[in-house]
């Protein structure tokens, strides 16, 4: 073959490879709009998580933990903690005003309370105690003795299991309205191998329980751990009230 056959065939090897062309940039062309549309969801995908993120930052900003002061704020040491649904451990701080919380904790049933320091083989007294009743600016029917219970192992408290003797069942928290900021104060006291009982009058009523006679009596001295947290009547609260003035 001579030289200008082959670049005839050459040339006619070169026209024929040129419809391919189209379609590879055919196919390009998808791929790069396929490229395009993927980052274009991605892109409005992450918009919508962020706008999630910010909505639920703004939620959760409404909620404020607000903690004790430091006056109050003594009651609470060697690691008791109240643990209650949706809030965790509400030792040392105050019911937040969001949620209902303030309504719900009247409702709920008792919390689990957990004493890391408590030794295996010990027994141990829980005691529960309102002392601002009916407020803490008019104390006179201070102690109101929300839950007592006796003979609870300590391997048990380490856990939040509470299953000693119930003296007074669990009842909630309830401050009346306009009676300002109660505290729930709970205390866990070292048995040492005493019976503890209620006297026939202190049976009767669990407002103005004389809670230092009670300590007197079985020589209870000092707590192992104690610890608190303050809530207000949910009707006194600033979101319940804006609330009702919304709905006018």
């Amino acid at each position: 073959m001579n030289e200008q056959a082959f670049w005839r065939k050459g040339a006619g090897t070169r026209h024929q490879m040129n419809p391919q062309r189209p379609r590879a940039e055919k196919r390009l062309d998808k791929v790069e709009k396929v490229s395009t549309d993927g980052t274009m969801m991605l892109v409005a995908a992450t918009l919508c998580l962020g706008l999630l993120m910010v909505a639920a930052g703004d939620k959760e900003d409404e909620c404020v933990y607000k903690p004790l002061s430091d006056e109050d704020a003594v009651l609470c040491n060697r690691g008791l903690e109240v643990l209650c649904p949706e809030l965790g451990n509400i030792g040392c701080m105050f019911i937040p005003d969001c949620n209902d919380y303030r309504q719900k904790i009247t409702r709920w049933s008792e919390p689990i309370v957990k004493f890391s320091g408590a030794l295996n083989d010990e027994k141990y007294i829980l005691v529960m105690v309102d002392p601002d009743v009916p407020s803490r600016y008019n104390p006179r029917a201070r102690f109101w003795r929300h839950w007592l219970v006796t003979d609870t192992q300590g391997s048990d408290l380490q856990k939040g299991k509470i299953k000693g003797q119930e003296l007074s069942a669990y009842q909630p928290p309830s401050p009346p309205p306009h009676s300002g900021f109660h505290r729930y104060q709970f205390y866990v006291y070292l048995q040492e191998g005493k019976t503890i009982n209620l006297l026939p009058k202190e049976n009767k009523t669990r407002g103005s329980w004389e809670m230092d006679r009670f300590l007197y009596r079985f020589h209870l001295n000092e707590p192992e751990a104690s610890t608190q947290f303050m809530t207000q009547n949910y009707q006194d609260s600033a979101v319940f009230q804006a609330s009702g003035e919304s709905g006018r």
